[in-house]
């Protein structure tokens, strides 16, 4: 089993800046992806970002490209995401998730082909 446990999120005005971060633990903890959603109040879940753990690689949706980067740290098994310039509309529970085996790229974007999820954290951004 992998547990996944994020923090970071809080209460923001417009225009601020919060890190977000996904500790991994649980048996020897290798992934082939780590990935960011985020879930507004009525809204459905949707993909924030990705990225690959061994090659590093990185995936953004389109809303967040240029405010968002998302990075990992191997040897504490933590994934990151630096949320620069926020808006309300950012507004959300934000979850990690990890992907175990390879995946197609066109995947990484898609909640169902993540194997574990942690619990959330909530990110608000008032105007």
């Amino acid at each position: 089993q992998v547990q996944l446990v994020e923090s970071g999120g809080g209460l923001v005005q417009a225009g601020d800046s919060l890190r977000l971060s996904c500790a991994a633990s649980g048996r020897t903890f290798t992934a082939y992806a780590m990935g960011w959603f985020r879930q507004a109040p009525g809204k459905e879940r949707e993909f924030v970002a990705a990225i690959t753990w061994t090659s590093g690689n990185t995936y953004y949706a389109d809303s967040v490209k240029g405010r968002f980067t998302i990075s990992r740290d191997n040897a504490k098994n933590t994934v990151y995401l630096q949320m620069n310039s926020l808006k309300p509309e950012d507004t959300a529970v934000y979850t990690c998730a990890a992907r175990i085996r390879a995946i197609n790229v066109v995947d990484v974007f898609i909640p169902g082909k993540y194997d574990y999820w942690g619990q959330g954290t909530q990110v608000t951004v008032s105007s």
